[in-house]
Formats: structure tokens, C-alpha cells, sequence
């Protein structure tokens, strides 16, 4: 039975437990990462934590943990729950208040860190490409919440990945308030024209994804062109290529969106070519 970190100690999955007063639960006022553990390893660990950090700062979330403690933390989590690969949820909730809003009213944070197994999209999909539709819900405004916080309420996401399965398939693209590509609604996009990679830039409502981040890095090093830019349905549909990319779905194809072929209608050379940097690097 998985093992759950709550506040520095260790809780089996049935026992694991959260109040219902705290303002995570309530109103989903907290940050999260979601990180890979490969061969008994956490993947990119200093990322994850940086970034939980720059959420939690944003939204003025004082986490009571220094990054080492934290990052001790999560070893511990993974140690204690005896995976060699699996997945992890860090969760910084606001903590325990009143029924209103005001945060004031809360008490210490509560660091929770959930180590699991995890479900990939089928193995077809890898082989084959996935089909994905673009959503009507856009992307949350910049100015109204920031879509790179990764915090709590998902909500935006969860109305579009709603549309994903009206359509019957696995993801939605969506678009920000100005029309553009923003992300998928748990996966970053990229698309490859003229033998460049492509991808939305951090400004167009993208969260910085860290295997985003590592796939732009395998690109350069393997010298690919690479391009953060702004990208229209017109680009996604007159892509030679077009793949997703995030901690859980890792690099999958994608060979259709919104009913039209992409490219060959198979997966293309750079993303294979990614994927089998990124499984090296990931696994070594």
C-alpha cells in the first residue's frame, strides 16, 4: 500500500487524510508539481522544486520547508514507498482557515507528497499517434490568473479535457484569449515545419513544462533548430509533425487534430528521434 508523506511523517494511503477546512480543499489555494521517478530516481528533482517555489511565490504561499528540506523530503517519500518507477504528487496546500476567503485566516501550510504508480496513455498511441480536438474553453487570461502558477484548481483545464471526451479522444488543444496556441490541457504542443521546432512561447498562457523544457534542450544539443513563438491552428494543421510533451505522457505523437490528417498521418523522424533522447536521458 503506498505510503504518504503529510507534514514530515508517513501515513499509509487508507489513514492519509486532510482537513476539510483547509483552503486547498476549499478553493484550491495551493501550488503542485508532478515529477517521474525512473530506476528508483527522481527526474529533474532541482526543476520540480524550483518551479513549485516560483508558484507558491506568486501567490504569496510561504512554504514552511527550505528547498533541501523539501527536496529531502520527496527522497524520503520515494524511499519509503519502495518504487522503481513510479509517480509523485508534491502538494503545498494554504492550510486550515475559516469558511471565508481570506488567507489570513489559515494556519501553517501542509506540505503532502503522494508517491504512486502511474498511468501512461496506451502504448498504440505511442506507436501510432494520438488524435486530439481544439477546445472552445480558452485558456485562462494572464491577467486574471497566470497560467504559468501550476496551483491547485485545475478547473480551466478540466472544462476543455471535458471537451477532449465528448469528442472521444485524449486531449484538447487550447487556445489563449488572442486566438493562439496556448498548451493541451495536462501536455505542452510542439509541431515541426521545414525541419524546425516549434513551440508556444511562455507568454502565450503556456506552463512551463519541464520536459517542455528538456525536449528544447535534447533538440539544440542534437541540432535541431528550435523556435518559442506564436503558433495559430493554421501552423498546427500544416505541421509535417506534432507531438505533446509532459512528465506523464513523456513525448507522445500526435497524427491528427480536429479531424485532419498531420504530416503523413504516422509519426515523424524528430519525434522519434526526441523520444528515444529523452527515454536515454531519463533512464540513464
Amino acid at each position: 500500500m503506498p505510503r504518504v508523506w503529510i507534514n514530515g511523517k508517513l501515513y499509509d494511503k487508507a489513514e492519509a487524510r486532510v482537513n476539510v477546512y483547509d483552503h486547498g480543499f476549499l478553493y484550491g489555494d495551493g501550488v503542485f508539481e508532478g515529477l517521474r521517478i525512473y530506476s528508483r530516481k527522481v527526474f529533474k528533482l532541482r526543476e520540480h522544486i524550483d518551479r513549485l517555489y516560483d508558484s507558491a511565490n506568486h501567490i504569496a504561499l510561504q512554504i514552511p520547508l527550505s528547498r533541501e528540506e523539501m527536496t529531502q523530503a520527496v527522497l524520503q517519500a520515494v524511499q519509503a514507498n519502495s518504487l522503481d518507477n513510479g509517480y509523485i504528487r508534491l502538494v503545498v496546500t494554504r492550510g486550515v482557515g475559516n469558511l471565508g476567503l481570506d488567507p489570513r485566516t489559515c494556519s501553517e501550510p501542509q506540505v503532502i507528497i503522494i508517491v504512486d504508480g502511474i498511468s501512461l496513455y496506451p502504448q498504440e498511441m505511442y506507436e501510432k499517434g494520438m488524435e486530439v480536438v481544439t477546445a472552445a474553453t480558452i485558456r485562462n487570461h494572464p491577467n486574471a490568473l497566470n497560467p504559468r502558477i501550476k496551483s491547485l484548481n485545475y478547473l480551466n483545464n478540466i472544462l476543455a479535457k471535458l471537451e477532449a471526451i465528448r469528442a472521444g479522444v485524449p486531449e484538447a488543444i487550447m487556445l489563449n484569449h488572442l486566438g493562439e496556441v496556448a498548451e493541451c490541457t495536462a501536455d505542452n504542443i510542439f509541431l515541426v515545419k521545414g525541419g524546425v521546432l516549434r513551440t508556444p512561447h511562455r507568454n502565450a498562457g503556456t506552463l512551463e513544462g519541464i520536459t517542455r523544457n528538456t525536449v528544447l534542450d535534447l533538440a539544440r544539443a542534437a541540432g535541431i533548430p528550435t523556435e518559442e513563438c506564436i503558433l495559430t491552428r493554421h501552423d498546427v494543421y500544416g505541421a509535417d509533425e506534432c507531438f505533446l510533451t509532459g512528465t506523464g505522457a513523456e513525448i507522445v505523437p500526435v497524427t491528427r487534430v480536429d479531424a485532419r490528417v498531420i504530416g503523413s498521418g504516422r509519426p515523424g523522424p524528430i519525434t522519434h528521434q526526441l523520444r528515444e533522447r529523452y527515454h536515454a536521458l531519463a533512464r540513464e
